[in-house]
């Protein structure tokens, strides 16, 4: 890729953007051994547990960033984050994925005059990437509130922990990136940043504090509502076992009833014609009391 009058076009061959997704054997020995890139620092942008941090080389300024692994339905409310790695020399930009990801989506790549001006603006769009998924990881979290409120296994429960537990990476993530944020300016000079490029990382780390805030509320919310949550499963459960109780209590009053005039032994007027149905009208009666019984003692 390059950059040709102000926007990122594809170029084939030689070009001063290069991308490698998950780099092959060849790829990685051209990348250490003809780049200088550092071996460890290249296994942390294809590590999504390695924290985001920058390293200043001889030749090169080493950027690990993080952002947010595009969600599938199958993940089952996993939200992941995903490692970037960014080379950036004098005369071209390296990154390295893990995954193929869209990098230059979104308004922020409209304009773009210089190299370090691509890599600040893919840190940017990772910032407005995590917003949209904690927008997403709300929705989710206020279907899987409703859901709470009816339900009564805990799978709705282990979603929420779920989402919890991703907003833990998430608020990690943010915060990892804001300290690559806070490094970039104070070597602003060494990347060769303009004027214009210190006003967007200013816009970053503004937007990158609220996004931090963000994950920190919706964290702090579900973690302060699950043990609520987890006492309405229960109540739900209680209810439900106290319902089929009185269930069966209504149910065992004309079994008994029933099995009474069903022995196998006479009883006053049992060779009536009659004694039949009135066992039988005597036993719906007696269920209609219990059943007012019942209401009328809110059971």
């Amino acid at each position: 890729m390059e950059i040709v009058e102000n926007r990122i076009v594809e170029k084939p061959g030689a070009s001063s953007i290069a991308i490698y997704i998950n780099p092959n054997e060849d790829e990685r020995k051209y990348l250490i051994d003809q780049l200088h890139i550092d071996e460890h620092t290249l296994n942390s942008a294809l590590d999504p547990n390695e924290p985001a941090r920058m390293e200043i080389e001889p030749d090169h300024i080493a950027l690990i960033t993080k952002r947010p692994k595009r969600y599938n339905p199958a993940d089952n409310f996993v939200f992941q984050v995903a490692s970037v790695g960014m080379f950036l020399f004098k005369e071209r930009l390296i990154i390295v994925l893990n995954e193929d990801l869209s990098l230059f989506d979104g308004k922020q790549f409209a304009r773009v005059e210089s190299l370090p001006e691509v890599a600040l603006k893919i840190i940017y769009r990772s910032i407005f990437h995590f917003e949209e998924h904690l927008r997403v990881i709300n929705m989710c979290s206020d279907e899987l509130e409703k859901e709470v409120s009816t339900a009564m296994e805990n799978r709705m429960l282990l979603n929420l922990f779920t989402l919890e537990k991703s907003l833990v990476y998430y608020i990690n993530a943010i915060a990892s990136n804001g300290r690559v944020i806070e490094r970039i300016r104070a070597n602003a000079g060494r990347i060769g940043l303009s004027s214009e490029n210190m006003e967007l990382l200013d816009d970053m780390a503004v937007e990158n504090a609220q996004c931090y805030e963000q994950a920190r509320i919706y964290s702090e919310v579900l973690a302060g509502m699950m043990d609520a949550r987890g006492t309405v499963v229960s109540n739900n459960l209680n209810v439900l076992m106290k319902t089929l109780n009185i269930i069966m209590i209504i149910l065992m009053v004309p079994t008994l009833w029933f099995a009474a005039f069903s022995m196998n032994v006479p009883f006053p007027g049992s060779s009536h014609p009659g004694m039949f149905w009135f066992i039988i009208f005597t036993g719906f009666l007696l269920t209609v009391l219990v059943i007012l019984i019942a209401k009328v003692k809110r059971w």
